[in-house]
């Protein structure tokens, strides 16, 4: 994980964390905002209502040198798997991609066995999703970022240490 987090520090002004619940985002931003000085952003589900384009647009604006802890590529996989849509359309989808770019940031898609994502979140917090429930979005997961790397740079990484 250092190598990655030093070489991302001297590429990257924005970094875009995301994977599954329990696949080390949080991890990788706090070590990211502690050692290099990045504004950790961690977004929760954005709640019914609220303007989730604009909520993104806003800290994707943010001055300084950020870390995403989660963001709206979230919705992107959650969304229609857990919510039954997606509430961001493909044209703000692109313009948010954009800003990612526009800013030198990066997207990181990082990943693990549906096993070992299931023994973390057992172990941390106690519940996980069923197995056939983590297969559907690590799948998803990697569709979302098969997409996704037409529009900016996306690195993978299996972070199996971690989960």
């Amino acid at each position: 994980m250092a190598a990655d987090l030093a070489t991302w520090a001297d590429r990257y002004e924005m970094i875009v964390l995301e994977g599954c619940d329990g696949v080390g985002k949080t991890t990788y931003a706090v070590a990211l905002a502690t050692r290099y000085g990045y504004q950790r952003v961690h977004a929760d589900r954005t709640p019914e209502g609220v303007d989730l384009f604009q909520r993104h647009r806003s800290i994707l604006a943010r001055p300084g040198r950020l870390v995403l802890d989660r963001s709206f590529i979230s919705e992107l996989v959650y969304g229609p798997l857990l919510h039954g849509r997606c509430r961001l359309t493909a044209s703000q989808t692109v313009e948010l991609l954009g800003m990612v770019a526009a800013r030198g940031g990066v997207l990181i898609h990082l990943t693990a066995k549906p096993e070992h994502i299931r023994a973390r979140l057992l172990a941390r917090d106690g519940a996980a999703l069923t197995l056939d429930e983590l297969r559907a979005l690590t799948a998803r997961y990697l569709a979302v970022f098969s997409n996704l790397a037409r529009h900016t740079e996306v690195l993978t990484v299996n972070n199996e240490e971690a989960a």
